[in-house]
């Protein structure tokens, strides 16, 4: 049995904690977060993977996990359907993976308050201390502590998050505040609208307390919306009060201004569903679209894993699942090399090269926000053909092509 530290407390560090801890090891999780986290009700599009990693973590997958779908669905600027895709998926939630996976996690093992201040490490061992004083030594250190993580940099400083252009207004909306007309033609399926140069998309989440009865879910949105870096963006992540928030403003400091300029410019561009799903949605939030690209993730006795290692805009929609297929992967190296950097290394062998490809995969699928804009016209054939490959694109579960070594289309 090894001493094994996790670091980051969210959904990649669990899945790696639980399956870890299920070998064997003595694992000890540090979060620096005190009192359970937020996902904000975001949503999750769950893949076999998924359900996979869940599994090796010891939770049992079953209906309750979120809410069905049986097809995509792309409405225009009045509403109407342009286009529809047959797919049945199951969505759910990023808070209700985390409730699955803490429970599973014993209490005494996950550390809050931890926050990380220096990592090192010798032949035998990796040291960490943190800013309370209190320090913790082990033969492995699994980093999955986000995309401004502390291990990343310090191992790697020159990896930083870069910023893609766009931005995401994202939320929740009860399903009990929405009208007939919207209920009927929008929330029981996945659904997009594509403004010029934007991309709008949704689908219903279990709503308060995982309740998946209809009457009593959630529709989770994101709203794709372009922003220059060093203007639009720079006063979107500014609270009413004057205060700048560099690294991502919380949920409920986003200005009302900006929310009622993002209503207002909803019933302008968006089909009326989605600007009724908008106006009745309590605290819609923001979310800065960046990519993070590794070119190394093991250094010795240290491995980055999920959005410490690569951060792919959320196009792709699996971002969740790529942590678990990580952490799977280095528990597989751990226990057929033991705890030793020849087993992080194997690891990196493993899922550098397709951590990679997933950030150029959702880089091309984001190139919507970047290339569309408003170049050509809007006629009604592009329109349908425009939301086909929308939908075609942003459904293939890109684990085959990732096998194969094609996340991008070689023309691209």
């Amino acid at each position: 049995m090894a001493k094994i530290i996790v670091v980051g407390g969210s959904l990649g560090g669990l899945f790696a904690a639980n399956i870890l801890l299920r070998q064997g090891h003595d694992v000890t999780l540090l979060e620096k977060t005190l009192g359970s986290l937020d996902g904000r009700g975001a949503g999750i599009v769950t893949h076999d993977a998924l359900a996979d990693a869940l599994r090796a973590a010891g939770i049992t997958v079953d209906d309750s996990l979120g809410v069905c779908v049986s097809k995509r669905i792309t409405l225009g600027v009045d509403g109407e359907s342009l286009g529809e895709m047959p797919l049945s998926q199951t969505l759910t939630s990023w808070s209700r993976l985390y409730h699955l996976l803490k429970e599973h996690f014993p209490s005494e093992r996950y550390l809050q308050g931890k926050n990380v201040k220096t990592v090192t490490q010798d032949a035998h061992s990796v040291q960490v201390k943190c800013e309370d004083g209190s320090s913790y030594q082990a033969e492995l250190l699994i980093a999955s502590d986000g995309i401004r993580s502390v291990v990343r940099a310090q191992v790697a400083p020159q990896i930083q998050p870069e910023y893609a252009g766009y931005i995401a207004w994202r939320g929740v909306c009860d399903e009990s505040h929405l009208s007939n007309y919207t209920l009927e033609t929008l929330f029981n399926y996945f659904g997009f609208c594509l403004p010029n140069g934007e991309q709008m998309l949704g689908y219903p989440v279990a709503g308060s307390g995982n309740d998946t009865r209809p009457g009593k879910r959630r529709y989770n949105f994101v709203w794709y919306r372009p922003a220059s870096e060093h203007e639009e963006l720079i006063k979107l992540l500014t609270d009413a009060d004057g205060h700048y928030y560099p690294t991502g403003i919380p949920p409920l400091k986003v200005s009302w201004k900006h929310i009622a300029e993002m209503r207002k410019v909803a019933h302008q561009i968006l089909a009326p569903q989605y600007a009724e799903i908008l106006e009745k949605t309590a605290s819609p939030f923001l979310q800065t679209i960046y990519d993070v690209r590794s070119e190394q993730i093991v250094f010795g006795r240290i491995a980055l894993m999920g959005d410490a290692a690569f951060v792919g805009r959320p196009h792709v929609g699996m971002g969740v699942t790529k942590a678990g297929d990580e952490a799977m992967a280095i528990a597989h190296h751990i226990a057929q090399l033991g705890a030793t950097p020849a087993a992080l290394e194997a690891y990196s062998q493993e899922r550098l090269t397709l951590g990679q490809q997933v950030v150029a995969r959702a880089q091309y699928l984001g190139r919507y926000m970047q290339s569309q804009g408003s170049k050509g016209t809007r006629d009604g054939n592009s329109l349908r053909r425009n939301a086909d490959t929308v939908m075609a694109e942003t459904a293939v579960d890109i684990s085959s092509l990732l096998a194969a070594g094609k996340a991008v289309p070689e023309s691209y």
